[in-house]
């Protein structure tokens, strides 16, 4: 059963809720905020997307396999813990860009550290949301 005020509040949120997800990202590694709520977000997104049309079209819009942001949200993290080492550092010091960027402000690796939480958190909380609503349907 489909809604239609359902999938018209859908079509509206959707792109909303992304891009709060990504304020919350930018914001996160200098105060409150980051990778972890701003994975949420963008995982509640996709979810009521999945709830309004269906999981197949759900996965089709985030054309990644869940498996992927898993994959590459451990990856990023695990590199801006291991890039300290390369200059004599210990595991997990924080870096930092030495000039400000427009939108991001002092960067440094426990930005890149968020963001790879950021990807994780999509991976997994998808990655349960699609399956037990695929379970479900069946």
């Amino acid at each position: 059963m489909s809604s239609l005020i359902l999938s018209a509040a859908t079509r509206l949120l959707l792109p909303l809720l992304i891009l709060f997800s990504f304020f919350l990202l930018l914001r996160g590694h200098s105060a409150p905020g980051g990778g972890f709520v701003g994975g949420l977000v963008a995982s509640a997104a996709l979810a009521l997307y999945a709830i309004a049309y269906d999981v197949a079209r759900a996965r089709e819009a985030v054309r990644v396999s869940t498996i992927t942001f898993i994959g590459s949200g451990l990856l990023l993290a695990v590199l801006s813990g291991i890039l300290p080492l390369f200059f004599d550092l210990p595991f997990m010091t924080s870096l930092w860009y030495p000039y400000e960027l427009p939108v991001f402000g002092k960067v440094g690796t426990a930005f890149l550290f968020d963001v790879g939480v950021y990807l994780v958190v999509i991976g997994v909380t998808l990655t349960i949301i699609f399956t037990m609503a695929e379970e479900e349907e069946h």
